[in-house]
């Protein structure tokens, strides 16, 4: 018996039940992103492995243990992106985006981490992106965390919240980082190996250790808001003013520094209390010396990352739904001339209605075996084509769903018809069908 081969682990199928939910996040984010001027942006899955040793940090747990790197055939370090914000700044400068130029920018698709696989976080995951490039004052980072809040309104998702930090400038968070190393340092004993290494090279990793022996020391160490400049102060209260004024709530947590070395001044995090330990469902923060350190001109930018699994995961926990988008139409053939003329009619149909959904019964089979074929699709509606139809030049239509019997209609009539059944609300004698806009 031949071995099948399986996925590998983390890495999972989405099959067309599941899909349905992907489809309603992920358009929900299209009609967001399009209400505030964002366009789409698309960005290779593999990069040079150098991008996101320069951009998230050599200290950082995505680029020490978790990125899947690979010498190709000519010795280059090859990496699957991990996140999309650095191939994003790459891309900027690599296009000459960035020369006093404005852009917003959305992208979604897989990234890929070596994490431990467990409900929410797989190897390959799918984010959605949204990036501000050039924008320099708070207002941006409020519409962007306006649009997040949007985006929740419109999926309906509740139980979540808003959490806010300032890092400051690089300068400031070098004194802070300094601040870091002589508070750790004295209590070096304690300090697990990670910790250890990172108090050398990056002491704000420290405070993402999930380690629970440590959890009291870390509490315990300054706070960043103590070492903030005047600038990021003032920029930071901008921030806090709009927010209150737009009726966002926020919970200010002076512990968010966010797991990537690139973030300065905001970071936020959207956080749920119904996912039990993955509770970040979107986080984000401005990275204004990102595409300099890249080698592009100095850029102000900001951006947010949503992981698509964990809103679907928190749409199903809050008893949401994905509807399944079944025809309106199934066409049932009888006969070899039913099949020939069927195929055209409802490739008509198709021609001339851009809206319908039609599903053509393939593979023949009595009248019996293919309505049933046409009741388990969810259609509306059937459309019934055999010898007595095509001798009468008509096409029998039939209700599938609540009541009402079967009639004819002359195959030249049957477009204004099928509009007149399903057009306005897609309501049949009391069966609604779900319609989409009449768009391609």
């Amino acid at each position: 018996m031949t071995e099948i081969i399986e996925p590998l682990r983390g890495m999972n199928d989405v099959l067309p039940e599941e899909a349905r939910w992907w489809r309603r996040v992920e358009a929900a984010a299209r009609a967001v992103f399009a209400r505030y001027g964002y366009e789409e942006i698309r960005v290779p899955l593999l990069e040079r492995t150098a991008l996101f040793k320069r951009a998230i940090g050599e200290y950082t747990d995505i680029v020490e243990k978790e990125m899947f790197t690979f010498e190709d055939r000519d010795g280059d370090s090859l990496a699957l992106r991990p996140e999309a914000t650095a191939s994003i700044c790459r891309a900027a400068i690599s296009n000459g985006l960035v020369h006093n130029q404005r852009h917003r920018l959305f992208t979604l698709g897989p990234m890929f981490r070596g994490e431990r696989p467990q409900k929410g976080r797989y190897r390959q995951f799918h984010q959605i992106d949204a990036e501000a490039i050039g924008y320099e004052g708070p207002d941006v980072d409020a519409e962007l965390i306006l649009m997040s809040a949007r985006l929740w309104r419109e999926l309906g998702l509740e139980r979540v919240r808003l959490e806010l930090n300032s890092l400051g400038t690089p300068e400031s968070r070098a004194v802070y980082r300094e601040a870091l190393r002589a508070y750790f340092g004295a209590s070096a004993s304690l300090l697990d190996a990670d910790s250890r290494r990172r108090l050398e090279g990056n002491p704000l990793r420290i405070l993402d250790s999930k380690n629970p022996a440590l959890a009291s020391l870390i509490a315990n160490a300054p706070v960043l808001g103590d070492y903030l400049d005047a600038a990021s102060r003032e920029h930071f209260e901008g921030l806090k003013a709009r927010l209150n004024a737009a009726g966002v709530p926020f919970v200010l947590n002076p512990r968010l520094v966010r797991g990537l070395d690139y973030y300065s001044r905001t970071v936020f995090e959207w956080t749920t209390d119904a996912l039990g330990s993955q509770n970040a469902i979107c986080s984000g923060g401005r990275y204004d010396g990102l595409i300099g350190q890249l080698g592009g001109a100095p850029t102000p930018a900001i951006g947010w990352a949503l992981g698509i699994e964990r809103i679907i995961l928190l749409l199903k926990e809050l008893g949401g739904s994905a509807a399944a988008e079944s025809p309106h139409v199934y066409v049932v053939l009888s006969g070899p001339a039913a099949q020939e003329r069927g195929f055209a009619l409802a490739e008509r149909l198709r021609d001339e209605l851009p809206w319908l959904r039609l599903e053509t019964g393939l593979g023949g089979g009595s009248f019996k075996s293919q309505f049933k074929r046409a009741d388990k699709s969810g259609a509306t509606l059937a459309l019934v084509l055999g010898d007595d139809e095509i001798a009468a030049g008509a096409v029998a239509i039939k209700r599938l769903r609540g009541e009402g019997g079967q009639e004819q209609c002359p195959v030249g009539a049957l477009t204004a018809r099928l509009e007149g059944l399903l057009g306005g609300d897609g309501v049949v004698d009391g069966a609604t069908t779900r319609r989409q806009d009449r768009g391609p």
